[in-house]
């Protein structure tokens, strides 16, 4: 076997992983990988202008595609400059490997040029990390990093790469399955678990099923709607699970939480039965906690053990795969036979009282003349797309209009920054997606603060010729903090309203996009139209309600019963 430097052995394993395409910018302590990566038709390089960038955009595929995304840095500035990136992906489990550069080994520890611990930084936000000290310890390293990234729970893994690492040769003896002892995700559920939650299912008068990222992560779209369509059981969506469920499905209550529907919420707080599918529970699910589905016993399923008993208490815990556990539950509802005629007519009082919510406190909003409401574009979106655009999200108002208002019917089609709520996030989020989908429409609707966060990669998508769109909903605020102020602070709009914004049209134009704006409502169609249908990058702007709020909306310490509705 002949030998080859650490830097080729990085290349070699990115192929063997059927990588496509890595995210990245260039520095000294990476420039060997990135001589080697050159010299590799395969693996197309997009150069981003930031290193958060490449790690969102890293994400954006990951998220769209189902595949681990690649983002390669430098060390120092570089790695550090990936951690918000690397925080987003762990908390909204997203498989990732970030190659960083790192000085050679002799100099780590001596502050030298560029040198950070960046393993230590990244160690509470990775699902794993390693310094690489070896060239012959390579290998292994990055067949583990790739494995540990897409299985079980995913998320993002590290890999510090020293400069004499990757000018070190050795064979390149590249492990067909890696060896952990103490990392072996449990995949398959328990049988009598799953028996206990049919039996469950069965006696339950008022269930809902209540799912989260971890349906569509682990394809588990299909069996989720034999599940609920079975038994005629409402559906209800956590922001990462939207399109895991379709939703203009009629058993379909949208998304619950801070700012779900009342329907939802409201379901929920009345239920005697949850089962929850790939979610965690989160505050902004639960809200108070003491006050939460006081009714309700509780079935969750989860990959991850440590999610289950974490925020709530389980009556039954399944740990596993939510396919496998979504097929097996669907394999004993058919065994048992029953017809869903009779489902329906368990159910009958209890979607009786679902459409009665439903129709007390639909999701709307007050229209004003001459005034662009961000929901009407949001509607205008989703018709002329005809709901099939793979959508990115900013995060703020922006983020929560799109949830609450575009009816996402299939997985992988909203890309949002959940767990931790990135602003700059959507963007680079968009460019990632349509790498992995050339020939979709892909639009990222933004905030005018959000997308400040990282406008530079509008030069990214120009050079790799990406025709991105974004949706700018210019309120010339901070939105969502305004919002709170407006509501808890006396209207002190402290440090949230922008004295300068950019003119976003002529920002289009200068990076070589095509910039367009709306000031009325009656414009908003043709702006749409004529963006939605131009073969370029496009911003387009709309100047909507300056105090336009998000509604419904649950107040922070409160029960989710307690909605602020419009």
């Amino acid at each position: 076997m002949a030998k080859m430097t650490g830097a080729k052995m990085v290349v070699e394993a990115l192929k063997r992983e059927g990588v496509d395409v890595v995210f990245g910018f260039p520095g000294g302590a990476i420039i060997d990988v990135y001589d080697a990566l050159d010299r590799e038709p395969s693996i197309r390089h997009v150069l981003v202008r930031h290193e958060q960038g490449a790690t969102h955009a890293a994400d954006g595929y990951a998220r769209a595609s189902g595949k681990t995304g690649v983002c390669l840095v430098t060390s120092g500035p570089g790695a550090t400059n990936t951690v918000t990136g690397i925080a987003t992906a762990y908390m909204d489990s997203v498989p990732m490997v970030v190659l960083s550069g790192q000085v050679p080994t002799k100099l780590i520890g001596n502050d030298a040029f560029q040198e950070v611990d960046i393993v230590g930084i990244t160690r509470p936000c990775t699902k794993h990390n390693y310094l690489v000290k070896s060239v012959e310890e390579l290998p292994r390293i990055l067949k583990e990093a790739f494995y540990i990234a897409a299985s079980g729970r995913p998320g993002p893994v590290l890999v510090d790469l020293p400069k004499d690492v990757q000018n070190a040769k050795a064979e390149f003896d590249y492990p067909d399955t890696p060896k952990l002892r103490s990392y072996n995700p449990v995949v398959e559920p328990h049988n009598r678990q799953i028996e206990r939650a049919y039996r469950m299912i069965e006696k339950a008068k008022r269930p809902i099923i209540y799912v989260g990222g971890g349906v569509v992560i682990a394809n588990a779209h299909e069996e989720l709607r034999e599940l609920a369509e079975g038994i005629h059981a409402p559906v209800t969506m956590t922001l990462m699970g939207l399109g895991a469920f379709p939703g203009t499905h009629e058993l379909s209550l949208g998304m619950l939480g801070m700012h779900g529907t009342y329907c939802a919420n409201m379901a929920m707080a009345n239920s005697d039965l949850i089962v929850a599918v790939g979610a965690r529970f989160d505050d902004r699910v639960t809200g108070k906690v003491d006050a939460f589905a006081p009714l309700a016993k509780i079935i969750h399923i989860d990959i991850d053990p440590t999610s289950i008993q974490k925020n709530v208490k389980v009556d039954v815990p399944i740990v596993g795969d939510c396919r496998r556990a979504l097929q097996k539950l669907v394999g004993v509802m058919k065994k048992a036979g029953r017809p869903v005629e009779a489902w329906k007519d368990q159910h009958a009082a209890w979607w009786e009282q679902i459409r009665a919510w439903e129709k007390r406190h639909p999701l709307t909003y007050k229209e004003e003349p001459g005034v662009i409401k961000p929901q009407f574009v949001i509607e205008k979106l989703y018709e002329m797309t005809r709901g099939r655009a793979i959508i990115t999200t900013e995060v703020g108002q922006n983020q929560m209009w799109t949830a609450q208002f575009y009816k996402f019917d299939r997985p992988r089609s909203l890309l949002s920054s959940g767990g931790l709520g990135t602003m700059g996030y959507g963007l680079p989020a968009a460019i990632g997606a349509q790498m992995a989908f050339p020939d979709r429409l892909v639009v990222d609707v933004a905030g005018d603060g959000s997308i400040q966060m990282n406008i530079q990669e509008l030069a990214t998508a120009m050079e790799q010729r990406l025709p991105v769109k974004v949706v700018i909903l210019n309120n010339q605020h901070l939105g969502m903090v305004r919002q709170w102020q407006e509501l808890f602070y006396d209207r002190r709009y402290a440090a949230t309203v922008f004295g300068v914004t950019p003119d976003f049209v002529k920002v289009a134009e200068a990076y070589g996009a095509v910039g367009l704006r709306a000031t009325k409502p009656e414009e908003v169609e043709g702006v749409l139209k004529q963006g939605l249908e131009t073969d370029n990058l496009v911003i387009m702007e709309f100047m909507i309600a300056k105090e336009e709020g998000v509604f419904p909306m649950v107040p922070a310490g409160k029960a989710t019963t307690e909605m602020l509705l419009v």
